[in-house]
């Protein structure tokens, strides 16, 4: 097959470890998922509505989407694999073969079910955190507090006008789904071992589970919920419409709560924006993706701004959430790891 390059070595140490330990690792992931849908199920007797999924779209419409994005990308990391070792006579069949094997298969579709089994839970329970008291007034005070007696928002708007920053900022916060799925996909194709891809996709589950347990500790709708004299002026874009949406949607499952069309998604502490962002900035530095973990940081600045200027969050969801993103990362290592290492000697590459 001619010589051994990076490629291969990246996957031979997995191979000289004990058969039990490929797998004795995937445990732990499968626990943290069965735990937290545990805790979901018993949030659903207690407020006693269902299990949801509107029109297929939390669960099998992204996980769908989400697989064929990944079939895509496997075809982009084989092909490049392949062009690279060519000269050494390794055909494009073997390439497929040594790199894709049953073991990175069955791991990765099982590390994808798993992660929407979460978000499907998630979203759920961020739907019936609506019945619980909201404390907008306590965040606000905190931001008037952080900034001296003035609004963030409104700082920004005085600073950035309230017209073309608001479509930019409008576009960049809109595309945040994307980013998310389009990294999500990124670590499970091109990672080059199975438990390293699995970092990103553990971690990603614990910015979720810990942000929903942010919307519980503390309820919230959202600065231009609370102050929406300090957003009035800003250009008509789709959030407002998202916005206005969004508290109709809130009405509607406190008004009727077993209505089959129930179900919210607005809450403000912490801004899961800021912590998935910022998780995708800390995993790019983690991997040693210098170039991406800039253009990372720079979307991530965009985000802190776009969350606050827009009235999505106070500032202080924000902090919150570049907290949650860094403790989301280190649960990711010790989850799939069982320790803090950067890289686990049975699975470190070149």
């Amino acid at each position: 097959m001619g010589t051994t390059t990076a490629d291969d070595r990246t996957e031979l140490p997995a191979r000289r470890t004990e058969p039990g330990s490929r797998w004795a690792w995937m445990l732990r992931v499968l626990a943290l998922v069965a735990v937290f849908a545990i805790i979901a199920w018993a949030r659903s007797r207690q407020v006693d509505i269902p299990f949801k999924d509107p029109h297929g779209k939390l669960f099998r419409g992204k996980l769908l989407d989400t697989a064929e994005l990944l079939l895509a990308a496997v075809v982009i990391d084989v092909v490049v694999r392949w062009l690279r070792r060519r000269r050494d006579g390794v055909g494009l069949w073997s390439t497929l073969r040594h790199r894709w094997t049953p073991y990175r298969v069955v791991m990765i579709l099982a590390g994808l079910v798993a992660y929407f089994v979460v978000y499907l839970c998630y979203r759920n329970l961020k739907s019936w955190d609506v019945f619980n008291t909201p404390r907008d007034a306590m965040l606000l005070g905190w931001d008037r507090d952080l900034f001296l007696g003035h609004s963030p928002a409104v700082l920004l708007h005085d600073l950035l006008g309230q017209d073309l920053a608001a479509r930019l900022l409008t576009d960049l916060y809109e595309s945040f789904s994307w980013l998310v799925t389009i990294a999500l996909v990124a670590a499970l194709a091109f990672t080059p071992t199975v438990r390293q891809a699995f970092v990103f996709l553990t971690a990603a589950m614990w910015a979720w589970i810990l942000g929903l347990g942010s919307y519980y500790l503390i309820p919230s709708l959202g600065p231009f919920h609370a102050a929406p004299a300090e957003f009035a002026g800003l250009t008509r874009t789709s959030i407002q419409s998202t916005q206005e949406s969004y508290v109709a949607q809130r009405d509607h499952l406190l008004a009727h709560p077993h209505a089959s069309d129930a179900f919210a998604q607005i809450s403000a502490f912490a801004s899961l924006h800021c912590a998935l962002t910022c998780l995708i900035f800390l995993m790019a530095r983690y991997y040693g993706l210098r170039l991406v973990s800039w253009v990372a940081g720079l979307f991530l600045a965009g985000t802190l701004l776009a969350t606050v200027y827009l009235g999505w969050h106070f500032a202080v969801d924000d902090v919150a959430g570049l907290a949650i993103a860094w403790v989301a990362v280190q649960l990711g290592k010790v989850t799939v790891f069982g320790s803090f290492r950067t890289v686990p000697t049975d699975t470190a590459g070149p």
